[in-house]
């Protein structure tokens, strides 16, 4: 009996050993493989550095392309194109104004009071409707029919104390973000569709006009628009609005671009008569932009990639590319959890201070950059996009590299400014600021 315990322990002992082994192995296997997952990390963190010489040259490389598309049509990496907003918001706007937003599969129609100086915003209201499927491939006049019948339904809503003076147009203002060649403040040809769009008779056509002719359709005759935007000119417009220092917006979220305040006379592709502001907002389209000769580009690549137009899900790609690579990696849940936030961490860091940097070239651009004979300029910058709003690891390094860039004593008038919803608002803003009335109220 002793002979048989002896040997059963022998032979769990033998078997402890042997899976004890097991385990060894395969945390050296687990070990070596996490060691690949690292260094995987800590090379995509190196290929995304963005150090302090790099952004200037990012900046001043901005500044350098933006000069070159305000010169000529198709000078530049960056389209600069001529919005025909001269009249920004002061403030001062009052009355019943209109938004319609048109980017997606949905459109929102807007209501906003104004109230004149001091009055702010008092009220607003909006709904929002959904495109059904064929009508996004279908023609010009079935959606443009069924766009000005829902917002027809919403105007029937307003409520007490929301009507036009009478005798007067509503006025509305249009955001539709597809590309458009724009004409004026108020018209603009399709270029071509973009997010699942594709009705054909549009493309060429003047969305305004085709928007005008469908509510004349329905008998919606007492409206009329009054501004067409995109989502950036939006922004800056309801930046403006609280705040006359506002010079610049941003948008960062699935997409970016920027749009800014120039000097009409510094616009030398600008062939009208000088407006008499004497100013003109660029929509930058810098979506677009690369820096020339430099191994920092707007957008992420990997071996396998080729040069996309930068957005956010460009990005997103690259990110999940390395993340393929990390998960294939066995690992504890805590240990992937860290890596995955790294690895986010990296990419947001990189993508704050790249948008720094085209801030530093706008301001470059603009001559507010440096302090001028003890001259301090306030600059603020509108700033719109669910990436700036809710991910505080991106705004917080994006205004820490703002100062790295400009120091301490310029970055003190640079202000970063949260401006909400752009393409709604201030839409309707740019309705009021640009109404056919004003001249009829100022005499």
């Amino acid at each position: 009996m002793g002979k048989v315990a002896v040997g059963a322990a022998v032979v769990c002992a033998a078997a402890v050993c042997a899976a004890a082994a097991l385990v060894v192995r395969h945390r050296m296997r687990c070990s070596r493989k996490w060691a690949r997952a690292m260094a995987i990390l800590r090379e995509f963190e190196e290929n995304c550095g963005t150090p302090i010489g790099k952004l200037r040259q990012v900046a001043d490389a901005m500044t350098v392309e933006m000069h070159a598309g305000l010169a000529s049509e198709g000078g530049s990496k960056l389209k600069m194109l001529i919005s025909y907003v001269d009249n920004l918001p002061s403030g001062d706007e009052k009355g019943l104004f209109y938004a319609l937003d048109l980017g997606g599969t949905n459109f929102r129609a807007i209501r906003v009071l104004l109230g004149g100086k001091h009055g702010g915003v008092v009220k607003q209201e909006f709904e929002e409707v959904s495109i059904p499927p064929h009508l996004m491939t279908g023609s010009s006049d079935a959606l443009f029919d069924y766009i000005a019948a829902a917002l027809a339904r919403f105007v029937a809503t307003e409520g007490e104390g929301l009507h036009p003076s009478p005798g007067r147009q509503r006025e509305l203002g249009f955001t539709f973000s597809f590309p458009v060649r724009q004409t004026s403040i108020a018209s603009g040809n399709l270029m071509k569709w973009t997010k699942g769009f594709s009705i054909e008779d549009a493309v060429g056509q003047d969305v305004v006009g085709e928007l005008t002719k469908a509510m004349e359709r329905i008998g919606l005759d007492m409206m009329c628009v009054s501004a067409l935007v995109n989502d950036t000119v939006g922004t800056l417009a309801g930046g403006r609005f609280y705040n006359p220092d506002v010079i610049a917006a941003v948008i960062l979220g699935t997409g970016t671009n920027a749009a800014y305040v120039e000097r009409a006379h510094a616009i030398p592709k600008w062939h009208g008569l000088l407006p008499k502001s004497g100013e003109m907002v660029i929509n930058m389209e810098w979506g677009n932009f690369s820096p020339p000769n430099l191994k920092i580009p707007f957008i992420l690549r990997t071996p396998n990639m080729s040069a996309m137009h930068h957005d956010t899900s460009s990005d997103l790609r690259v990110v999940g590319s390395k993340l393929k690579d990390i998960l294939e990696i066995p690992s504890t849940s805590l240990k992937m959890r860290k890596a995955i936030v790294e690895l986010c961490d990296i990419v947001a860091t990189r993508g704050a201070r790249l948008s720094a940097a085209g801030i530093v070239g706008i301001l470059k651009k603009l001559g507010r950059d440096t302090v001028k004979d003890g001259e301090k300029q306030k600059s603020v910058v509108a700033l719109d996009g669910g990436l700036y709003e809710h991910y505080s690891k991106f705004s917080t390094c994006m205004e820490s590299a703002l100062k790295e860039l400009l120091g301490e004593e310029v970055s003190d008038n640079i202000v970063i400014e949260h401006s909400n919803d752009g393409s709604g608002i201030g839409a309707a803003l740019l309705a009021a600021s640009n109404s056919q009335y004003l001249e009829v109220e100022e005499s």
